[in-house]
């Protein structure tokens, strides 16, 4: 097997959002975002697989040395050996990959966050610096972009946690910050036991609207000049806002015992009408015009 192929089954496995977006890409992007996000796809899933921490950690340091051989141009690993062909072509920093096992590495040591400074430090992380490697494959004429990409993954990842919020429950972990849940009056306990209510309903709408900032706050940053090249980060912010929409609508209450989903067919035709409309979210708090 190729380390392209690899890389393309990697991500295929995943099923994520972030694919229908895939398709709109030229055949290098294409492969360079393959390569990208199947190695946040191997790193990500050092921390969902194994249990015990020095197992977890040393596969984390065996990537962060792993990065290093990359960017040294001798990678050993079938996801590096693809990254490497893209690494000059796009300026892809070695920074942001630090910062992604940085992240990783911060699910190891942490199963809450005292306030948002650290949950936001996560989520740039995780998040934030993908959507600038991603940015940077895309192509940019304006610096901008990469505040774009910034807020647009701190949203990303904040729509994330509302959504998996009882799965990580589930997990022993909750993402929402501690002294937030104090402001709504919700114990962890009420979180760990996958309590419904009207103080959960707030809670919820509270994290959304914040979710909902970050994507306004990223489209105000992205220039006009770099709308069209950026079109696939578009598709994906579109496919997630709609998702965020979904979960406020079917009762946020809800969100600890059911997963909201978007189908398959529901993403290509997000993906599709962003496309052809250059679609995005508006200011006003309501969906944009491609629900």
């Amino acid at each position: 097997m190729t380390p392209q192929q690899y890389c393309i089954d990697k991500t295929n496995e995943s099923g994520s959002s972030f694919l229908p977006a895939f398709h709109f890409l030229g055949k290098e992007k294409k492969m360079a975002l393959t390569a990208l996000y199947a190695f946040c796809r191997e790193v990500d899933d050092i921390v969902d697989e194994y249990n015990e921490y020095e197992i977890s950690k040393s596969k984390l340091d065996w990537w962060s040395l792993e990065i290093s051989r990359l960017f040294s141009g001798a990678p050993q690993h079938p996801v590096t050996k693809s990254l490497v062909n893209y690494i000059d072509k796009f300026d892809l920093n070695k920074k942001y990959f630090i910062e992604i096992i940085d992240g990783m590495e911060m699910d190891l040591n942490f199963n809450r966050y005292e306030n948002f400074k650290q949950l936001e430090l996560y989520c740039y992380r995780v998040a934030s610096s993908v959507g600038i490697l991603s940015a940077k494959i895309f192509g940019f004429n304006d610096v901008k972009t990469l505040k774009y990409a910034h807020d647009l993954g701190i949203a990303l990842q904040l729509t994330n946690i509302i959504r998996d919020l009882g799965e990580d429950a589930r997990r022993g972990r909750i993402y929402i910050p501690l002294d937030e849940l104090k402001i709504f009056d919700v114990a962890e306990a009420d979180i760990l036991n996958y309590t419904e209510g009207d103080k959960i309903k707030k809670l919820v709408i509270f994290l959304s609207e914040r979710a909902e900032n970050f994507y306004f706050s990223a489209i105000g940053h992205l220039p006009i000049e770099d709308k069209r090249i950026q079109l696939p980060g578009l598709m994906m912010g579109n496919i997630y806002f709609v998702l965020l929409k979904k979960i406020i609508k079917n009762n946020p209450e809800k969100i600890l015992n059911q997963r909201t989903k978007l189908p398959p067919f529901r993403k290509i035709a997000v993906a599709i009408t962003c496309f052809m409309n250059y679609t995005w979210i508006k200011r006003e708090r309501k969906a944009p015009n491609l629900l």
